[in-house]
């Protein structure tokens, strides 16, 4: 696993087509809203699900082999024993980064993504860490730009 910040900076300007396993389409899910967040960011988000045709606007597929195009980054959201095979789908598509989501660390899919050189990221939000490594925190005014212990009087 690498988590330090050079290599989230890095993986993250370098790949740009990410293919999010698990992706729902309904919008209070978490990773609707984390794939949605990077959509409007500048990323290609492909979408993962058997379950839905379509998602965000861009075509939904079964398995990752079956995506017909190169996919930079693998990000997944599923549970922690569906993710080694997953891992073995990314190597085989020749993906750059297996990268799992908050709460998620399957240290056999780490094992098995490093083994082939792929970056691996665990228990990490994809979202969070490109706000806040890029400046996006600025929702609910959490990157205010103001440096201050005082509250500013309304």
């Amino acid at each position: 696993m690498q988590d330090d910040i050079p290599t989230l900076r890095r993986v993250l300007k370098a790949c740009r087509t990410v293919a999010v396993v698990g992706l729902s389409a309904e919008w209070h899910r978490p990773s609707y809203f984390a794939a949605k967040y990077m959509q409007e960011h500048g990323y290609r988000i492909v979408p993962v699900n058997p379950k839905y045709p379509e998602i965000l606007g861009e075509k939904s597929y079964a398995r990752l082999e079956d995506i017909p195009f190169p996919v930079d980054m693998v990000d997944v959201f599923r549970k922690e024993q569906d993710i080694p095979p997953i891992a073995q789908s990314a190597v085989a598509i020749r993906a750059k980064c297996l990268w799992q989501q908050l709460g998620l660390k399957s240290e056999e899919a780490d094992r098995i993504a490093t083994a082939a050189g792929l970056d691996s990221i665990w228990d990490r939000c994809v979202k969070i860490e490109h706000a806040r490594l890029f400046g996006g925190l600025n929702w609910a005014g959490v990157n205010t730009q103001v440096i201050s212990a005082k509250r500013p009087i309304v």
